[in-house]
């Protein structure tokens, strides 16, 4: 009777199904963050395509950075009475706004974002307001409407008022939620909503950055659109449509979808990871069996089968417990990213994506089981006599399986990234992470075979050669721990070199931590007699220009335009359309500051008021991006009065700095009679002074805003806590994946440790010496993969640093001293936990069945 694969696989798994199921649960985590990432990435997509509208808030909107010309107004009423369609009008501007009720009645006031709306707002959605009827009063008159933030930080009321401009509000409403925003929008930039008609009108003179917007709602988008966006074209006004929004909004939902997916398989490949050394170790404890079946007769192909189908199975079972776990997981994500997003997402189940997260968990351990398994196919059948039989020389299908990994890895990672680079940038950074990860292991195995002594302590000593004899995790679990450490501490250490980019040193007297400005000139020498009343220093005060390129080396702008590139990258030739349509806010000035370094050419910092060519210091990536150098003429409109300069020297400038910044500095002179507005900086040291000298220069300047440096970087601190919330929540797939990784080779081994354990009782050791052996062993497996995966963060974060956001490398090594401490503590736990079974074994039962 022909031996049946299906019946041998069953009856033969049946002494190592729980050792190896809590193998395959490692699997199962990986199977669920890809299921759980991949059913909310496709959920989004829907969420995207169907609130589309309510996020960009209209079916086409037209934009422009100043108020719109006659010609242009015209036009807009024109298509408003020939569609049929319903308009809403907006300007919106940042400005102080002032709540004089707060702090008792002395009044505390904070930069927002006003806008001003004219129209049924939204035309598309739903305002969320307490009370829910001041939702109606939105853009149509009759008080401001402030975003709960802004009146939680300022202790504010509806009831009470806000000053904006030269103008108080009463406050008739708080805004809880707007169509298309956010959370984390309202926590960087406040809005304050204001009827347009009643909005102070100095607020929108010279200097102000204002933007000026028209959105159409059309009674049928599709028909009505098209046409519009012509006529639109024919004139040369900028305008965008809902589904130029939904196409850029569904782009940036994918790469974060992407990037998290790419996480999550990490954690797979983990899992794929225990897979192969628990099969190695069943494998080898399967020998002798393998041997005697190929005594009797059977081929090694159907051996192989055998195992095959048990590894299938156990595959199938790892990815069906994961798409289980996987929705449950989903649920989780929508909360965790519910900030950054601007749409609300369903928790609906995505059957395609079980589809997916299961065919990509059965691949990934049907092909890490393989390795180990065909090593099946070469056992002799002398190993059935002799137990030191072995087969020699290199097998061709294990080096084929290997290959076929690394095409399964690159061909996921593509799927994912959508770039061929991008993929193999992922597949040799994961190799050369695992490459790193087994040096290490093999490192310490040799160094410790040369440093246990026996003047050690013996607990220590047997501990510490565990980690060296044969049969040792040490390998598999440095790998797994040590990446899943790595994936956390990476991020946390880059984030204080982040904040340190854009922090003000507390101790300097001279750093400013307010800036106020739209100063207009006749207010500067008020303005500075308030900020000294207040018995604070003014550090500095900044000339600010506004101005756009008429033309560069003679060549008009509208010439340049027609062959602009709009790839932001520079790779078409010629200037960049963005550099051609922007509004730039320039200085004069005589020296550089310490935020800039010349890198071409001198800076010149004075010229003859009359002089007909004006030197200027220009940005070195803005000159690249424009197709200029030193030498350059460019011609500047300058208040309607055109302006031509020479390129002298070239700035390397420290954006991250919070300090004014300039692409454009001229020489001093030639501009100190130009239109301007100015920066006044000062210092106030703590934020009791800083709202007192806010809130005394909006009450005696209503058009000038200030900002408050410190609360500027609370507010970054709190949003990069956010995102470095969501990667490692995606990272801890990776840590889970890894404790149970250890549980696993703990269970695997769990026959050797037995024999160990008792062959110790045997000699007179006491469980309590045989578990601090234990303790020794697996307190030192730990602190070796916080080690070696916080050496390998050190160098990833400072790769991010370096190479990615370009700043100088300042990382908090507290992470690191945590890591040591409560990496090693969960290894200890996890393998005294899985250990138990081994010292409660009577060693008299163990010798008699040896």
């Amino acid at each position: 009777m022909a031996l049946s694969p299906f019946r041998f696989a069953w009856q033969d798994s049946r002494g190592m199904r729980r050792r190896l199921v809590l193998y395959v649960s490692a699997m199962a985590l990986g199977v669920a963050a890809l299921v759980a990432i991949r059913s909310f990435g496709i959920n989004l997509e829907r969420a995207v395509a169907e609130q589309s509208k309510e996020v960009f808030g209209s079916d086409l909107e037209v934009r422009r950075s100043a108020a719109f010309p006659d010609s242009t107004a015209a036009l807009l009423d024109s298509l408003e009475a020939e569609t049929g369609a319903t308009v809403v009008r907006e300007v919106s501007f940042p400005s102080m706004a002032r709540f004089p009720a707060s702090a008792g009645g002395e009044g505390r006031a904070r930069l927002a974002q006003v806008r001003a709306l004219d129209g049924p707002y939204p035309l598309y959605g739903e305002v969320q307001t307490t009370p829910a009827a001041a939702a109606e009063r939105i853009g149509r008159g009759g008080g401001a409407l402030v975003d709960a933030t802004l009146l939680l930080q300022m202790d504010a009321a509806v009831g009470d008022s806000v000053q904006v401009g030269g103008r108080a509000y009463p406050i008739v409403g708080r805004v809880d939620g707007v169509p298309g925003q956010a959370e984390i929008a309202s926590l960087v930039g406040p809005r304050v909503y204001l009827p347009l008609a009643e909005v102070d009108s100095t607020l929108l003179g010279f200097g102000s950055r204002a933007r000026y917007a028209v959105g159409f709602r059309f009674p049928d988008a599709e028909a009505a659109t098209p046409g519009v966006a012509s006529r639109l074209d024919d004139y040369e006004v900028r305008y965008e449509t809902a589904g130029e929004e939904q196409q850029e909004i569904t782009e940036a939902s994918g790469y974060l979808t992407r990037f998290l997916s790419l996480v999550g398989f990490v954690a797979l490949l983990l899992g794929g990871i225990g897979v192969a050394s628990s099969v190695s170790v069943y494998v080898g404890e399967k020998a002798e069996t393998v041997a005697t079946l190929r005594c009797l007769g059977v081929s090694s192909g159907r051996v192989l089968a055998v195992y095959a189908l048990q590894a299938l199975a156990l595959g199938a079972v790892g990815a069906v417990l994961g798409a289980t776990l996987g929705v449950g997981v989903q649920r989780l994500l929508p909360l965790v990213l519910q900030g950054f997003l601007p749409v609300d997402v369903q928790n609906d189940v995505v059957p395609r994506a079980l589809v997916e997260g299961l065919g990509v968990g059965l691949v990934t351990a049907l092909l890490f089981a393989l390795l180990p398994l065909v090593g099946v196919r070469r056992v002799p059948p002398l190993r059935a006599l002799r137990a030191d039989a072995r087969a020699g020389g290199v097998d061709p299908l294990r080096w084929l399986l290997v290959a076929l990994l690394v095409a399964a890895v690159g061909g996921f990672a593509y799927l994912q990234t959508q770039s061929w680079g991008g993929a193999a940038a992922f597949v040799g950074g994961t190799a050369a992470v695992f490459a790193l990860l087994a040096l290490a292991a093999v490192a310490v195995r040799g160094v410790l075979r040369r440093v246990v002594r026996p003047g050690l302590p013996y607990a220590w000593r047997q501990g510490l050669a565990n980690l060296y004899t044969p049969g040792n995790q040490t390998l598999v679990l440095l790998l797994t721990m040590g990446l899943g450490v790595f994936l956390v501490l990476a991020l946390a250490l880059v984030q204080r070199s982040i904040l340190e980019q854009v922090a003000v040193p507390t101790g300097d007297d001279r750093s400013p931590d307010v800036i106020l400005f739209d100063v207009q000139p006749s207010q500067r020498d008020s303005l500075r007699a308030l900020v000294e009343s207040q018995g604070l220093p003014v550090i500095q005060e900044v000339p600010l220009v506004q101005m756009r390129i008429a033309a560069v080396d003679g060549v008009p702008v509208d010439t340049l335009l027609e062959t602009a590139d709009d790839s932001f990258a520079g790779t078409e030739g010629g200037p960049e359309r963005w550099t051609l349509t922007r509004e730039y806010r320039s200085t004069y000035r005589t020296h550089t500051v310490p935020t800039e370094t010349v890198v071409a050419g001198a800076f010149e910092g004075t010229a003859p008021e009359d002089a007909d060519v004006v030197p200027v210091s220009i940005e070195a990536e803005l000159a690249a991006d424009l197709d200029v150098g030193v030498g350059s003429r460019i011609t500047w409109s300058v208040g309607g009065a055109d302006v031509e300069s020479v390129v002298t020297s070239l700035r390397d400038v420290d954006w991250a700095q919070v300090q004014p910044n300039f692409f454009a500095v001229f020489a001093a002179g030639p501009l100190d009679a130009a239109p301007q507005t100015a920066i006044v900086l000062t210092r106030a040291g703590s934020p009791e002074r800083s709202a007192r000298v806010q809130s005394a220069a909006v009450e005696a300047f209503p058009n000038v805003s200030a900002v408050d440096v410190q609360l500027v970087l609370s507010l970054i601190d709190r949003v990069l806590a956010r995102v470095a919330f969501v990667l490692r929540f995606m990272a801890l797939f990776a840590v889970a994946t890894g404790l149970v990784v250890l549980a696993g080779a703990v269970r695997v081994a769990l026959g050797q440790r037995t024999r160990e354990v008792v062959m110790l009782r045997t000699l007179g050791a006491s469980r309590a010496q045989v578990r601090r052996i234990l303790v020794a062993e697996y307190a030192l497996l730990g602190v070796l993969a916080a080690l070696t995966g916080g050496v390998l963060a050190l160098a990833g974060a400072w790769g991010l640093a370096a190479f990615v956001f370009e700043i100088p490398f300042r990382p908090d090594l507290t992470w690191l001293g945590w890591a040591l401490v409560v990496v090693p503590l969960l290894t200890v736990a996890v393998g005294l936990l899985g250990s138990r079974g081994a010292l409660r074994q009577p060693p008299l039962a163990v010798l008699r069945s040896e």
